[in-house]
């Protein structure tokens, strides 16, 4: 149990770290990654504004009919070219990546480079 609470503040620590150098502005606004077991979410945030600007997630009902488990990288890829393709719609192409005090590496690397791939640059 006490490893489970040392991990989660040793991954808090590092995203406040992180979340004093990334900042989302209207220009290049901030692409926030979540991952949890089961599941991964994103949003891409302007925090001059505090809005969210487009979302994505294995709990959308579009990516959870394609998809049986949502916590594999298979999954991620598909949420990084959805949320590559909500921000085309809003006219967003360039974003600040912010990982979320997780290694960049499995599912968070997935979804980045799924984004990358669909026009999104960071």
């Amino acid at each position: 149990m006490n490893n489970i609470k040392e991990k989660l503040r040793k991954r808090t620590r590092r995203h406040l770290r992180l979340r004093m150098k990334v900042f989302g502005t209207t220009e290049r606004p901030r692409l926030s990654v979540c991952k949890t077991l089961k599941n991964i979410y994103c949003q891409i945030i302007n925090d001059m504004e505090g809005r969210t600007l487009a979302a994505a997630s294995t709990q959308s009902p579009d990516i959870r009919a394609q998809i049986p488990y949502g916590g594999n990288v298979k999954a991620a890829e598909i949420v990084g070219k959805k949320i590559a393709e909500e921000a085309k719609k809003k006219g967003i192409t360039k974003v600040v990546f912010d990982k979320g005090g997780s290694k960049y590496h499995g599912r968070i690397k997935a979804l980045a480079e799924s984004a990358r791939k669909h026009s999104l640059s960071f």
